[in-house]
């Protein structure tokens, strides 16, 4: 049985790119949009669709690709010699935009600040320090929410590091959809105005404290609320301990584990802040 999802593409293509912009879209987020003529055949597929990003080490410097051969790519790009080897993460299109003058891709990066109050994490670095003509590239992946046919009641769990692919699920819910929604995210500052189906309810979780474990809201207010019922689909993502804590809880409440997709972006090693020094 493949260890792949199902709606992963079975030959992704790499795209090269280039910034175009980058701005502070609220306290704990930085929007980078990317354009390029290669994006013009990115088939975005809308929903959670995610992709590798990668970038290189100097802007200026060499940029090498790991060669792609149907879906492998993990052993060419480990034989690229580190001094080189560009750094790769993995991110969710926030939006696509076709364009007359080309389409226009955004790329909205989580920001974590130390004790120190300094902004640290290579891709958050990159982010906010962006200039239009830096090179990129993304490697396509496909969606990965992906509800059976017969779900009659969605449950979305997420901290910030999915709060952008379940943006981008939430855009695309049909009008009768029906379900529930948590997004945890670092303050007040970083809710943002959804528009939702009447079917569905949605709580803001903002954190606030800066030393309290990502996601541990949303958990708590998932085990608070009723047990979905038996036809449910539920997505948990973000750090480690809500997206397997969540799919525990949801199986232990009688959901069945191929209704579940979770996956843990991130693990928090040790306590990061929640707002920067100075916006």
């Amino acid at each position: 049985m493949s260890s792949y999802p199902r709606t992963m593409p079975e030959s992704p293509r790499m795209f090269c790119a280039r910034v175009a912009r980058s701005r502070r879209l609220s306290p704990a987020f930085q929007r980078v949009t990317i354009t390029g003529p290669e994006l013009d055949g990115f088939a975005f597929a809308g929903l959670d669709h995610w992709f590798r990003l990668f970038l290189p080490q100097d802007p200026q410097g060499p940029f090498p690709l790991p060669a792609i051969e149907g879906r492998t790519w993990w052993q060419p790009y480990l034989d690229i010699d580190e001094s080189v080897r560009p750094h790769c993460s993995n991110y969710t299109v926030a939006d696509l935009r076709r364009t007359e003058a080309g389409t226009e891709l955004d790329v909205d990066v989580v920001l974590h600040w130390d004790e120190t109050g300094e902004l640290c994490g290579g891709v958050a670095i990159w982010a906010t320090s962006a200039r239009p003509g830096d090179p990129l590239a993304l490697l396509d992946q496909g969606v990965l929410f992906d509800p059976p046919a017969d779900a009659r009641e969605l449950v979305l769990v997420t901290d910030e590091t999915g709060l952008p692919g379940v943006r981008g699920i939430v855009r695309d819910f049909p009008a009768d959809a029906r379900g529930r929604i948590y997004v945890e995210v670092p303050g007040a500052g970083d809710v943002e105005d959804w528009q939702v189906p009447s079917g569905m309810s949605i709580a803001w979780l903002p954190r606030e404290d800066a030393h309290a474990r990502p996601g541990a809201l949303a958990l708590a207010a998932l085990q608070a609320d009723p047990a979905p019922s038996p036809e449910s689909y539920a997505y948990v993502v973000g750090e480690s301990a809500l997206a397997t804590g969540g799919r525990r809880h949801l199986v232990r409440a009688g959901l069945a584990k191929d209704r579940i997709f979770f996956s843990g972006f991130w693990k928090q090693e040790k306590a990061r802040t929640a707002q920067p020094a100075a916006a």
